[in-house]
């Protein structure tokens, strides 16, 4: 029995839940075998990391901001993390600043700099496919009176440079484009982009979770001004992430009450969870190129192995640039939840999207952006390989998946129906 079902089983959940549920729920037999491709959702910690964090859960378990001996071991390894992530992203030490994750950044960077942006009338470029901590904290700005622009992309997911050339008015105080998708793992032009902003002197901000650790970043050569990052996409401890403000960059502040990350982010470091990013940035970029041509060639071959296997799919976004781990694929016919919870019976983890997303009754508004049909895009599975995925779990998810679809489909009313195009 797992540790997860005896907790479900314990005297304090018993008391709580109607016994047909225990039952039903210790009836289900776990696979010996488990295969996890829902690696953009979050990452397993790696060993190293896990050390790294150890002394400051603790013996070294002094404040940060402390000036005794314990509190500047503290903050040497707030400072050395601090280089860790800054050369994960080329930039420098300075310049990064830590957050609770990728949500609370790229709210402080599009609130903060839209806020410091001096004015009353004040204008926001973005896309149709940001993740909801880019989309909503827009709409907030939104409610408030800022004007908001949401560009369309292609259909592989691609926002056009020129677009956002000709969205931007005398008032444009930020742009805000994601250098890779969380879902279809497109990596945008933000190079592009990004001189053009600089060409208006507009501050431009990139959301690069889905990035950090699996390409290639330098702050320098995409021309942003705030990059958002978060640790437990990378094998880092969640509950932490960074913001790259570039020097020059007007940032207002989110919270008061400190004087912690050079004013801008009051409260005290959580030290373990900081070392661990770090860490995690420095084992992320000494691995890159390797990871990136290993994990990228069991990507194709699983792409290639279901579309050789299943018929009537396809990947979307296929012919755009995409970040190596991440392929989407939609199966007709069936609803995207019911193929996760049958995969997951069969021993494979993965989504139907965006974690954050997770429950909710719309379709992806990521496919629907693309031109996909509403039930389409409900049919669509996200599988998201990562630094330990091996060859044999890519043969198991072939030997798997093809058919459990197959059963759904036959299970399906409306799979009778002719072929669809696409």
């Amino acid at each position: 029995m797992t540790r997860a079902q005896r907790a479900f089983n314990s005297k304090s959940l018993t008391t709580r839940l109607d016994r047909p549920i225990l039952e039903r729920y210790s009836a289900i037999r776990v696979p010996m075998k488990r295969v996890y491709l829902d690696h953009n959702a979050t990452t397993p910690i790696r060993p190293d990391v896990l050390a790294a964090m150890m002394p400051y859960l603790t013996d070294e378990y002094g404040n940060a901001s402390s000036i005794h001996a314990f509190g500047q071991n503290a903050r040497g390894a707030v400072e050395e993390a601090r280089g860790q992530v800054a050369a994960l992203v080329g930039a420098r030490a300075a310049d990064i600043m830590f957050t609770s994750g990728g949500t609370e950044s790229n709210n402080h960077a599009i609130l903060g700099a839209v806020t410091a942006a001096p004015g009353r009338n004040k204008h926001v470029i973005t896309s149709a496919i940001e993740h909801v901590a880019v989309l909503d904290a827009c709409r907030a700005l939104a409610k408030q009176g800022i004007e908001l622009t949401i560009l369309p992309v292609s259909r592989d997911g691609l926002l056009n440079p020129e677009d956002v050339r000709k969205a931007i008015r005398p008032e444009t105080v930020l742009i805000t484009v994601m250098l890779a998708n969380n879902e279809i793992g497109v990596i945008e032009p933000i190079e592009e982009i990004g001189k053009i902003a600089a060409e208006k002197g507009i501050a431009f901000h990139a959301d690069a979770v889905q990035a950090a650790g699996k390409i290639p970043i330098d702050v320098e050569k995409l021309g942003v001004d705030l990059l958002s990052i978060s640790a437990h996409k990378f094998s880092g401890p969640k509950g932490v992430g960074a913001l790259y403000v570039r020097k020059g960059t007007h940032l207002a502040p989110l919270l008061f009450g400190g004087h912690s990350e050079r004013d801008r982010r009051p409260g005290t470091e959580d030290v373990a969870a900081i070392a661990g990013m770090g860490k995690a940035a420095e084992l992320a970029l000494a691995s890159l190129a390797e990871d990136s041509a290993r994990v990228g060639g069991l990507r194709d071959r699983l792409e290639r192995g279901l579309l050789d296997r299943v018929p009537h799919t396809w990947v979307n976004a296929a012919r755009a640039p995409r970040v190596p781990n991440t392929t989407n694929l939609t199966f007709p016919f069936i609803e995207g939840e019911a193929m996760v919870i049958a995969l997951d019976l069969k021993g494979i983890a993965c989504s139907t999207g965006a974690a954050c997303s997770s429950g909710a009754l719309e379709p992806s508004h990521v496919l629907i952006a693309l031109g996909l049909a509403p039930e389409d895009a409900r049919a669509t599975l996200r599988l998201s390989l990562g630094h330990q995925t091996t060859a044999e779990e890519i043969d198991f998810a072939l030997e798997t998946i093809p058919p459990v679809i197959d059963r759904l489909r036959q299970l399906s009313p409306t799979y009778k129906k002719p072929a669809i195009a696409w």
